[in-house]
């Protein structure tokens, strides 16, 4: 049934839906509904087999478009709420920060370097710098708050 079927679906999907993704779901759906159907005892005769399957592709289809109708009218209603307002984003002092980085420890500064500059991982930096994963993130913890007092931010 599903072989026989299927190629049939998909085309009125494509006729229908114009994507070849939409049909290949709407075949998921219908084969499925179809399934249920015979399982449930609601299509005894074999005869109205491709009727019921055109009618559950026709319902599909007309409850894909309500769907993406209703979705289009709640984004077009409520899109302006779903985009935050931007924040601004605060102006550093490039010479203050280059003087706080300098004061730091060297460990503490090639922990921080290798994380945000080099991009590296905890494991990465604890492999080149030979220490545990767990003391790279203690390290990298304490030396950013070095930094935010330094910079005279709020922790």
């Amino acid at each position: 049934m599903c072989r026989r079927m299927a190629p049939r679906i998909r085309l009125y999907g494509l006729r229908h839906l114009r994507s070849a993704a939409a049909a290949d779901d709407l075949v998921q759906q219908v084969l499925l509904k179809t399934i249920e159907a015979l399982r449930a005892g609601r299509l005894r005769v074999p005869e109205k087999l491709a009727p019921f399957v055109l009618g559950t592709c026709r319902m599909t289809v007309l409850d894909l478009r309500r769907t993406a109708r209703r979705q289009e009218e709640l984004l077009e209603e409520f899109g302006s709420m779903l985009v935050p307002e931007p924040v601004p984003m605060p102006t550093l002092d490039d010479d203050q920060l280059a003087r706080c980085v300098g004061a730091l420890k060297e460990r503490e500064r090639s922990v921080v370097v290798m994380t945000f500059y080099d991009e590296q991982t905890a494991a990465d930096t604890a492999r080149f710098l030979g220490i545990s994963e767990a003391n790279v993130r203690v390290i990298r913890h304490r030396a950013i708050q070095q930094l935010r007092s330094c910079m005279g931010a709020a922790a």
